[in-house]
């Protein structure tokens, strides 16, 4: 998994909400997010550029973040998005502390590999399931998840319960989903066809 180093600056929540709801205002204003990191033995509140952020947030790929809060690094992973529902800007971010003997819970993205016999028949190829949750220790997870669709033929799908990957623990639904081939108006039945050409011509 990749890793990026982001730097926060350590904040202090006022204690009434009328305060602390300017200070949030002034933070935003100022092009930066409020953050806090939980999960260790202590929780951070701190603020991040929000520049720096979309780096994270803007993209497929999964990170541990080196976080460094007024000098003070800790390793981390995104958990959590807030989004303005009309601007779609970034409201607020949670952070998740790690420990390097004790198991995360990660959404990993899903890459589907090799070329179906149902698609080369006119199948559509359909990805239900992105990204799947996984458990592991953070050394252990990988940056993607790489499915074999080779041998997927038309109607077939590729269930959760039917995967496996060694030193991590898929923690999705069991029928659920991941992806389908859907035959089309185009689609041919390979299989029938061959039988088809093989069966000997009537007299």
């Amino acid at each position: 998994m990749k890793s990026i180093e982001l730097k926060g600056t350590a904040r202090t929540i006022a204690a009434r909400s009328s305060e602390q709801s300017r200070a949030l205002k002034a933070i935003r204003k100022n092009g930066e997010v409020p953050c806090v990191m939980y999960g260790g033995e202590k929780n951070y509140n701190f603020t991040m550029v929000e520049k720096d952020l979309n780096k994270i947030v803007y993209t497929p790929h999964i990170f541990v973040i080196d976080l460094i809060i007024d000098g003070e690094k800790k390793n981390a992973i995104l958990k959590d998005i807030q989004f303005q529902p009309v601007k779609d800007t970034i409201l607020h971010v949670d952070f998740y502390e790690i420990d390097e003997s004790k198991p995360i819970i990660m959404n990993v993205p899903v890459e589907l590999a090799g070329l179906a016999p149902g698609v080369q028949a006119g199948g559509k190829m359909q990805h239900q399931m992105r990204r799947l949750k996984v458990r592991a220790l953070y050394t252990t997870i990988p940056e993607k998840l790489t499915i074999d669709v080779s041998k997927m033929g038309l109607g077939k799908a590729i269930k959760v319960g039917e995967l496996s990957f060694e030193g991590l623990e898929l923690i999705n639904p069991k029928d659920a989903v991941v992806c389908s081939i859907k035959a089309t108006r185009n689609s041919v039945d390979t299989t029938a066809t061959t039988e088809d050409a093989e069966a000997p011509a009537a007299e």
